[in-house]
C-alpha cells in the first residue's frame, strides 16, 4: 500500500437539521474518525449540544441565520410547531455562505458528505473543487421505489427549493452516493440502487448504533419490574403529525389491547398538559402503563429484556434500532419513506401495521391499535412468528464484521474518485 492510500483524509459530513439525518450521520462519523481519517461534522450550536458524546470527531457549529417567523432556538424540525418547516428550510439555505467559508479555512477537504436537502453546500463544495457524497438517510425500498426526481431546476426565489428540487440538485453536484443499506436486508431494493441514481454507489452497512448501557435511568427501573417480553414500547419519532384526536385513540387502543406499554409521547402542539391524553387514562393503566413526555433513549428501552415489541412510525433508523434487538413491530407510518419501510418489513413477516381509515389513509382508529397489538404481542401463532423472523433480521444488523467491511469498502472508493 502507498503513502496515497494510507495517508489520513479530512472527511466533513454535513446533515439535515433533523435528528432522523443526524444520528445516521454521527454514526458513520465515529467509524470514519476510528479509521484514523479527519473528520468533522457540521450543524448548528442548539443541535452539537443535544448530540451524544462522540470520540474524536470535530463539532463544527455553524450559528443558524435568522429568518423572521422561525421560533427562537427552533434548530431541528423537531422544534418546529405546525406550518413551520419551509422557514426552518430558509434558514438552513443560509448555512451555505458560513459552511462555504468552513471549507476555505486551511487546507480543503478531500471529500464532503452532505444530505440529500443540503443542496446549496453540495454547490459550495463543487465550485471549490471538493468532490461530494450525497447521504440520503432515507431507506433503499423507498429509494427503489421513487428514484431520482424529475423535476425543473429552476428554483423559485419567493418560495425555496422544493424537496423534490433539493434531491436533484444534491444529486447533480455530488461524485458518489452512499447509503445505510446493505443487501442482506433488503435483498430486493439494494441491487437496484447503482443504476438508479446513475453514479459511483456505496452501501455503507445499518450503521447500527452502539449497545447501550440499561443502568441508572428511571424508565429502566420500571421496565426492570416487568416480565421479559411483556413491554410494548411506542414511540413514533420527533416528528409524527399527531392530532389530540389521534393521541386519543392510540391511547384507548392501548388500552384496550391490555398489554404493558411504554409511551414515549411527543406532547401535540398548542395542547394542555392536562388534555394530551384522554380523561383518567393515566389512573387506569398506571399498574401496566407509563408515559414519558420528556427525551426518551430509544435504544436503552429496546434493549432491555422486558420489551416484547415496538410500535414505530417506521422510520429507517427506527427499524434498525428495533430490529437491532429483535424487536417485533406495530407499525404506524405516516410520511415520506415510512410507508414502504412499513411494507418491507411486513414483507418480511416481522410485525403488521395498525389498519388505516379514511379516504387518505391518514387516521386510524382505536379498535385498529388494540388489534394489531394483540396480533403481535398477545396470539400465539402470529406472536411467535413475528419474534422468530425478527430474530433472523436480528442476526443481519448484528452482523458488525459485514457493516465494518461496508465503511472500508466506503473508504477505498472515495480514494478511488477523490481525482
Amino acid at each position: 500500500m502507498d503513502a496515497a492510500e494510507s495517508s489520513p483524509m479530512h472527511i466533513v459530513l454535513f446533515p439535515w437539521l433533523a435528528f432522523g439525518h443526524m444520528t445516521p450521520f454521527l454514526e458513520l462519523a465515529e467509524r470514519l474518525a476510528a479509521r484514523g481519517h479527519r473528520v468533522s461534522f457540521v450543524s448548528t450550536p442548539r443541535n452539537i449540544s443535544r448530540l451524544p458524546a462522540v470520540v474524536d470527531v470535530h463539532l463544527v457549529a455553524l450559528p443558524l441565520p435568522h429568518v423572521d417567523g422561525l421560533p427562537e432556538g427552533a434548530e431541528a424540525t423537531s422544534d418546529l410547531p405546525p406550518g413551520k418547516a419551509e422557514l426552518l428550510q430558509k434558514a438552513a439555505d443560509g448555512l451555505a455562505g458560513p459552511f462555504g467559508a468552513f471549507l476555505d479555512d486551511g487546507k480543503k477537504p478531500d471529500w464532503v458528505i452532505v444530505d440529500t436537502f443540503h443542496y446549496l453546500a453540495a454547490a459550495a463544495a463543487a465550485r471549490r473543487g471538493v468532490p461530494s457524497v450525497m447521504f440520503p438517510i432515507f431507506s433503499s425500498s423507498s429509494s427503489a421505489l421513487w428514484g431520482v426526481p424529475r423535476v425543473s431546476t429552476a428554483v423559485d426565489p419567493e418560495v425555496g427549493a422544493s424537496l423534490a428540487q433539493r434531491f436533484l440538485l444534491t444529486h447533480q453536484s455530488c461524485k458518489m452516493v452512499a447509503k445505510r443499506c446493505c443487501v442482506e436486508f433488503d435483498p430486493d431494493g439494494v441491487p437496484l440502487l447503482p443504476a438508479i441514481f446513475g453514479k459511483p454507489f456505496a452501501p455503507l452497512g445499518l450503521l447500527p448504533p452502539p449497545l447501550r448501557s440499561t443502568e441508572g435511568d428511571a424508565l429502566v427501573s420500571w421496565l426492570d419490574r416487568q416480565p421479559p417480553k411483556s413491554v410494548l414500547y411506542v414511540a413514533l419519532g420527533s416528528e409524527a403529525p399527531l392530532s389530540k384526536e389521534l393521541v386519543h385513540e392510540l391511547a384507548i387502543g392501548l388500552e384496550l389491547a391490555g398489554t404493558a406499554f411504554l409511551w414515549a409521547l411527543r406532547k401535540p402542539s398548542g395542547v394542555p398538559d392536562d388534555a394530551v391524553l384522554p380523561p383518567g387514562f393515566q389512573d387506569r393503566t398506571k399498574h401496566r402503563g407509563l408515559v414519558a413526555m420528556g427525551m426518551v433513549q430509544q435504544t436503552r428501552v429496546l434493549a432491555h429484556d422486558s420489551v416484547g415489541a415496538f410500535l414505530t412510525h417506521c422510520g429507517w433508523s427506527s427499524v434498525i434500532e428495533g430490529m437491532q434487538y429483535g424487536c417485533p413491530l406495530v407499525m404506524l407510518p405516516f410520511f415520506g419513506d415510512q410507508g414502504p419501510i412499513a411494507r418491507l418489513m411486513e414483507g418480511r413477516k416481522v410485525g403488521l401495521p395498525v389498519p388505516r381509515k379514511g379516504e387518505d389513509g391518514s387516521s386510524f382508529d382505536r379498535e385498529g391499535v388494540a388489534s394489531a397489538v394483540r396480533a403481535v404481542m398477545v396470539e400465539e401463532e402470529g406472536r411467535c412468528a413475528f419474534a422468530t423472523n425478527a430474530g433472523k433480521l436480528q442476526q443481519v444488523v448484528g452482523d458488525t464484521a459485514s457493516h465494518e467491511q461496508c465503511i472500508d469498502d466506503f473508504l477505498q472508493q472515495l480514494r478511488f474518485y477523490k481525482e
